[in-house]
């Protein structure tokens, strides 16, 4: 490191850089302690200096940093800015890095104001559902408002039937079934048609994997699924789904001669 007796054009002292930069001295101590940022020159009397090149890394250092990446992590993302090349490519990866950051945020932004609209409308403190909410934004699962509407017991159900996948994966059939259900509506293809037969065994078919033949749970799921007023797109196609597979389900079972609403209501 080169010393001077004066401070030569081109150079800055530790006060003026933080001045510059809006960040104070003792943080620059500290960056130059840490290896993140050493001065490029020294005076005789030991006073930092810095140049404008040591600006753009401070830029990259102070950005990354209030984007919340740990010192470790910034030093692996500085490169040698000796060529225009290498100032680009630098910058890149930082703009890089902000995109990845921006869409946490946005992501962790949504999930937040998702889950303050569902604590309003539970009106009711429950701190387990709430947990339940948050672990199915992270997997983006479209229908996670449903959790209000099940009680404990068939939350601890759901808990112990299934896991992260098999949830998601149980939710990706109902989904792509569900679908299937709203363009055969769309279509005015016939109840006791053989192609909506079909989906309707798929459909009573979840729904029995989905209760493990348990048809106690039958009245809870259809207070579930009974929606006077669609709040939001999932529950238009739900609705949708609901008055198109009823009549449908009431094919499938007398072809069947079996009804199960019936046994359930004599169990009862």
């Amino acid at each position: 490191m080169a010393k001077y007796r004066a401070i030569p054009d081109g150079y800055m002292t530790v006060g003026e850089v933080a001045k510059k930069m809006g960040i104070t001295v003792r943080t620059l101590q500290y960056y130059d302690k840490e290896g993140l940022l050493p001065p490029s020159a020294e005076s005789v009397g030991g006073r930092r200096l810095y140049t404008d090149k040591d600006l753009v890394i401070l830029h990259q250092i102070v950005s990354l940093k209030s984007l919340g990446f740990s010192l470790d992590d910034i030093k692996q993302c500085l490169n040698s800015l000796e060529k225009p090349t290498d100032v680009a490519n630098a910058l890149a990866q930082q703009a890089d890095d902000i995109r990845g950051k921006i869409e946490q945020l946005t992501a962790s932004l949504t999930a937040i104001e998702q889950l303050k609209a569902e604590v309003l409308q539970m009106q009711t403190v429950d701190f387990k559902k709430y947990a339940d909410i948050i672990v199915n934004l992270q997997m983006k699962n479209d229908s996670y408002y449903l959790i209000k509407r099940f009680d404990d017991d068939t939350l601890d159900y759901i808990r112990n039937q299934f896991d992260k996948e098999s949830g998601l994966n149980f939710m990706d059939r109902f989904n792509r079934l569900s679908d299937e259900i709203v363009r055969l509506q769309k279509e005015n293809v016939p109840s006791e048609s053989e192609k909506c037969q079909q989906v309707v065994k798929a459909y009573w078919g979840l729904i029995m994997e989905f209760t493990n033949g348990d048809m106690s749970m039958l009245p809870k799921l259809m207070e579930i699924g009974n929606i006077d007023t669609a709040a939001n797109a999932w529950e238009e196609r739900q609705k949708i789904v609901n008055d198109y597979i009823e009549p449908a389900l009431q094919v499938y079972f007398s072809r069947l001669g079996v009804n199960p609403f019936g046994e359930m209501e004599v169990k009862r």
